[in-house]
């Protein structure tokens, strides 16, 4: 399952503390969230298996569907996303404009 993929590479502090800095509708901002997260201390080999894990349909691209859904990759029992954090985060990591983050562009924002 998901969250037993991430959890091999996130501690459970971790995945706490990303939930937690965000529970409120709007309150998401990717980068206090990958800070609390530990997602900037990562190796580039654990970033891309994240990204693999938030590629839920492993097409190589998170969509805005897959975006919205990042917290839940976390804990099953966490919000999705809103339509404004989700675009937020969308524009933040779609390096060329194609409406999705690309491999390319995961590293770029989780590092930024």
């Amino acid at each position: 399952s998901l969250d037993m993929a991430l959890s091999s590479i996130l501690s459970e502090a971790e995945i706490a503390a990303g939930l937690q800095c965000c529970q409120a509708a709007d309150s998401f901002d990717h980068k206090t969230f990958f800070v609390k997260a530990g997602f900037n201390s990562k190796s580039e080999d654990q970033l891309v298996k994240i990204f693999e894990i938030f590629d839920r349909d492993r097409s190589g691209h998170i969509e805005e569907e897959e975006l919205k859904l990042v917290l839940k990759d976390l804990s099953a029992s966490a919000r999705t996303l809103t339509d404004a954090e989700t675009k937020a985060f969308l524009r933040a990591g779609d390096s060329n404009g194609d409406g999705k983050i690309g491999m390319d562009g995961k590293t770029a924002l989780i590092k930024r």
